[in-house]
């Protein structure tokens, strides 16, 4: 072989290993990362078990898995978070029950709730032993507190439906002690929270009135968006619709430990005790996990009992009857059974 022809092949072999190499390199290498949506969720008020299951698929990866990288804003005294989605600072929001929705469209606000993660409403109220009280009528010779958010909303309803009177009204501050100290009085509060703090308080049991047992059926702790959001991004209000429901099997059923540690990093004053007692009520009362869900999913709603609702809400005059209510929601993104599988025990409440 001639030196030129030498070189020749010397030059050659020495490409085809430099590309060989190159492409096994290129093989080796791993894929790159797929990019995640951003999306940002509001709550309405700051962190707590009532809202465990997003902060659950926050810190168990859920939304990852489902393409999505997830802020929560928590809510306060303080916060208005649904403004900020209604100015598209936020793509979604936690509002508390369906009067928020009624309202947006009563206002022409252009938002609409897309999924219920509370099948009841956790609005109680609360009766010392001695008063006796069994039913919701037994409340009616008590001095009642009442807050200020109430009296125009469920309040209305026990006057329409149940013959409450306002006479037997004081206004509750959200401070036990008024109820505490007057044994023939009954107050307000969530069936997840308050009954604990007067266990704690004032040492004894109070009796549990759960207004959802009698009637008011409102969904409560309803994922909210924009409506053009909807529209326009339906992939993405699904993903999260979705993951959001596989969040909150995680947290009711599985080990929610993630969960309260976020929830205890964003609110340093929420107990262990306190956090294991709001889950355990969610379950005993059927909150998240009752009715339309055992055969729907978490997140179920339906147009019977929106109808219903709506119905009550009117002859209460807490809503004028002449507002489009449907505009308030859309089925198209629950009902899916999605999660049915995670739920231990099919024959739960």
């Amino acid at each position: 072989m001639t030196p030129a022809l030498l070189l020749r092949a010397l030059t050659t072999g020495v490409a085809v290993l430099a590309l060989a190499g190159s492409a096994s390199a290129q093989k080796a290498a791993p894929p790159p990362a797929p990019t995640l949506d951003k999306v940002s969720f509001g709550t309405n008020w700051v962190a707590e078990a009532e809202h465990g299951g997003f902060f659950q698929a926050v810190a168990d990866g859920t939304y990852k898995s489902y393409g999505l990288d997830v802020t929560i804003v928590p809510g306060g005294p303080n916060v208005n978070n649904r403004v900020l989605l209604v100015a598209g600072k936020l793509d979604f929001f936690m509002s508390a029950n369906n009067l928020q929705s009624l309202d947006a469209v009563a206002n022409k606000v252009p938002v609409v709730a897309v999924a219920a993660m509370f099948q009841k409403d956790p609005q109680v109220f609360l009766a010392h032993p001695e008063s006796k009280v069994k039913t919701l009528e037994d409340l009616k010779p008590l001095t009642l507190f009442v807050s200020k958010e109430g009296m125009p909303t469920y309040f209305q309803w026990l006057k329409t439906e149940f013959k409450f009177s306002e006479d037997k009204v004081k206004p509750y501050t959200f401070n036990a002690q008024p109820f505490i100290a007057d044994k023939n009085s009954a107050m307000q509060g969530y069936v997840t929270s308050e009954p604990f703090a007067v266990e704690k308080q004032a040492k004894f049991k109070p009796t549990v009135i759960l207004l959802a047992d009698y009637g008011f059926n409102a969904y409560s702790t309803l994922i909210e968006t924009r409506s053009k959001l909807a529209d326009d991004k339906p992939d993405l209000v699904q993903r999260f619709v979705d993951a959001s429901i596989i969040g909150w099997y995680h947290y009711i059923y599985g080990d929610n430990k993630p969960g309260n540690d976020l929830i205890k990093k964003l609110n340093p004053e929420m107990s262990d005790e306190l956090l294991a007692y709001s889950v355990a009520k969610m379950k005993e009362y059927g909150i998240v996990d009752s009715g339309d869900t055992l055969k729907d999913g978490i997140g179920a709603m339906s147009d019977d009992r929106m109808a219903d609702f709506f119905s009550k809400m009117v002859r209460a005059g807490v809503v004028k009857r002449d507002i489009d209510y449907r505009k308030a929601y859309t089925l198209r993104f629950v009902n899916k059974g999605v999660g049915l599988d995670l739920r231990p025990d099919k024959s739960s409440k």
